[in-house]
């Protein structure tokens, strides 16, 4: 196999087109974004097939127009272009925007196989890192977001997005995306109505002073991991520190059809309905694939089947309150429910998937105001993790609509979110060809990843 190479081609700073005004902006953090503070940031790839894509075509037209735009809807968004900072006498972090400030914007050519990077065989999952551009992290500050174009001469583009998450959560990255996206497909820096920022932090509101809890559920997981250290620096904005990502570890794409997914519905109504107990179950898409894709990945790992695994999943949390969160609320507005820890054979039996179907559905059911105000026990759960343990999360989601991000060179061929490969957790996306279907994401070192495959097939075969 070729070693593929990039080279970079220029790193710019794009500021938002209203720069020249004088106005900076503080933003505080709330405790949803306390939540995400500490941990990785966000990686996502966003491949685009374009066969016109040559190299003066790229350094003529893709990339002014990817800049100009990104000026231009950054105008709408300037706490991206700033940085989180937490100064001495504050009690917590804030973002900080102030005239000037930009995001940077990496310039690249790749020669890797376009077609191996957006298809759906397993590959190296370390391929998909030199298309990320860096985010700076340090302990006085850290960058909200950047990006980076990545020509594939011939083949199309990609654009890599790394975002910090106590800045934005899915939700609020998707809508920035489509903004620019819609500014660079129709050359329009005004924006529609649902994709206009709203940055009121007045609308999160909490019961009691979760941001010190939060914050202090932080300290001691910092304690923990640092072997009872105590911090030199507790107001470091530094993020948990990550493992590197071994050559062993690859990448896959699950696509599951609209029938795939009724399949396993069937399934599910007919072993619940002859089990002992036929409780009714919440059958939605989401449900289904999760509980399938959970039970074949601790299928996969096979081995004792009395070690401790869990999963977890994050929650929107802007329906859930009261009074409810506007749909265009700028931030984090996520908290997650989780499981843990239960044993690996409840999986690796025969009636798994049922099972699993089961504890699924019921953190669903159990979903209310409540999840957002347990953040520091989901905290406090970090501390608890059983040495060993397989604990399975979720990043991305069918409903953020990412297969609809046209920059005016047509739909993505691909959309991979690799910080996935941080831990064991899939992605979700919508179906690209838009029938219903579900895109899931792995990133498993290989001899598992063979096994898994494997399982997934088979038992949509069966």
């Amino acid at each position: 196999m070729v070693s593929s190479s990039l080279n970079i081609i220029e790193v710019a700073r794009v500021t938002p087109s209203n720069s020249d005004s004088s106005e900076s902006l503080t933003i505080p953090l709330t405790f949803f974004d306390l939540l995400w503070y500490k941990l990785h940031a966000v990686e996502r790839v966003i491949f685009y097939k374009l066969t016109d894509a040559t190299r003066p075509f790229f350094d003529s037209v893709i990339v002014p127009n990817l800049k100009t735009s990104l000026s231009s809807t950054l105008s709408h968004y300037l706490p991206l272009a700033g940085k989180l900072v937490w100064e001495q006498l504050d009690p917590k972090p804030t973002i900080v925007y102030t005239p000037n400030d930009a995001v940077s914007f990496t310039v690249a050519e790749s020669n890797a196989d376009f077609s191996r990077l957006t298809g759906n065989e397993p590959y190296p999952t370390a391929e998909l890192h030199p298309l990320v551009p860096e985010l700076p992290v340090s302990d006085d500050s850290a960058t909200a977001v950047s990006f980076q174009a990545t020509l594939f001469p011939n083949q199309g583009f990609c654009i890599g997005v790394n975002a910090h998450h106590s800045v934005l959560d899915g939700k609020t990255t998707t809508m920035f995306l489509k903004s620019w996206a819609h500014a660079c497909k129709n050359q329009d820096s005004s924006l529609p109505e649902d994709l206009i920022p709203n940055y009121d932090r007045t609308v999160i509101k909490s019961p009691t002073d979760l941001d010190t809890e939060i914050l202090n559920a932080w300290h001691k997981v910092a304690k923990l991991l640092t072997g009872g250290k105590e911090l030199e620096n507790p107001k470091s904005l530094k993020l948990l520190w990550s493992p590197e990502i071994g050559p062993d570890v690859v990448r896959y794409t699950l696509n599951l059809t609209r029938e795939d997914i009724q399949k396993l519905r069937e399934q599910l109504k007919r072993e619940s309905s002859v089990s002992s107990t036929p409780k009714e179950l919440r059958l939605s898409t989401f449900v289904i694939v999760y509980s399938y894709v959970v039970t074949c990945i601790i299928k996969a790992r096979g081995g004792d089947p009395n070690r401790p695994v869990g999963y977890g999943f994050a929650v929107d949390c802007r329906s859930l309150m009261v009074p409810p969160v506007l749909s265009n609320y700028f931030g984090n507005c996520v908290s997650a429910a989780y499981k843990m820890p239960l044993k690996a054979e409840t999986f690796m039996s025969e009636g798994g998937f049922l099972a699993a179907a089961r504890l699924v559905s019921d953190s669903v059911e159990a979903l209310d105001e409540n999840v957002a105000w347990k953040i520091p026990e989901l905290l406090g759960a970090f501390v608890t993790v059983p040495p060993g343990a397989q604990v399975l999360s979720v990043a991305g989601s069918t409903r953020f609509g990412v297969y609809g991000l046209d920059f005016g060179w047509g739909k993505p061929e691909k959309v991979v979110v690799v910080s996935i490969d941080q831990g064991e957790a899939i992605s979700l996306a919508e179906s690209r060809d838009g029938n219903g279907g579900v895109e899931v994401g792995f990133s498993l070192k290989k001899h598992e990843m063979d096994v898994l495959i494997d399982l997934l097939h088979k038992g949509l075969k069966d």
